[in-house]
C-alpha cells in the first residue's frame, strides 16, 4: 500500500517523519478509525511517499506553500521509481496535489469516497484518494465532505490490501 501525500511540512525534517504534525495527527486518527491501528502500525504497514519531496516553504500570507509545476517535476522521478519497485496494490493519494498525479485534476466531490482502477508507469492499482487533513481546510468537515471521506475511509479498511498479514 503506497500512501501519497502532497510534500513535507516545515516539522517533518526535523522530525525525520511523514506527517508528523497537525495534519498527521488527523490522518492518522481517520486511519485508526477505519482500520484500528495505531500510528505505529499504520507506518509499519503502509509505505509513505510524497509527490513533491522537499519542504515547499511558506505562503507569504502564512502556511505552507503548494509545490510549483517545476518542483513537482523535479521529484517525478522519485515518486515513480518508489512507485516501480513497490508495484503496491493499493495508492492512496492524499490531498487535491496528490490525487492529480493518478487521477488528474478533479473536484473532490468527485473523487472523494470511490475506488478507481488507474495505471501508472505500466503498472496497474486501485486507487481510493483522500482528501487533505490540514486543519485549513474545513472540506473534510463539512458536508459533502464528511459523508465521501467516511465512504473512502470504509473502502480503504475492506480492501484486501490491508487486511493481508
Amino acid at each position: 500500500v503506497l500512501l501519497v501525500g502532497q510534500a513535507p511540512g516545515d516539522k517533518e525534517p526535523k522530525l525525520g517523519r511523514p506527517f508528523a504534525w497537525t495534519a498527521g495527527k488527523t490522518l492518522f486518527k481517520w486511519l485508526h478509525g477505519a482500520l484500528g491501528w495505531s500510528e505505529d502500525e499504520v507506518r509499519d504497514r503502509i509505505y509513505f511517499a510524497a509527490v513533491c519531496r522537499c519542504f515547499p516553504g511558506k505562503r507569504p500570507e502564512g502556511g505552507d506553500r503548494v509545490p510549483a509545476p517545476d518542483e513537482i517535476a523535479n521529484c517525478a522521478d522519485w515518486l515513480e521509481r518508489e512507485f516501480a519497485l513497490l508495484r503496491p496494490e493499493l495508492v492512496i493519494p492524499v490531498g487535491k496535489l496528490a490525487l492529480a498525479q493518478f487521477l488528474g485534476e478533479r473536484p473532490l466531490v468527485e473523487t472523494i469516497g470511490r475506488p478507481f482502477r488507474i495505471e501508472y508507469r505500466g503498472h496497474a492499482a486501485d486507487c481510493i484518494p483522500l482528501p487533505h487533513p490540514s486543519g485549513a481546510s474545513p472540506w473534510h468537515r463539512m458536508e459533502p465532505g464528511k459523508t465521501l471521506l467516511a465512504a473512502a475511509l470504509q473502502l480503504i479498511a475492506v480492501h484486501p490490501a490491508l487486511r493481508r498479514g
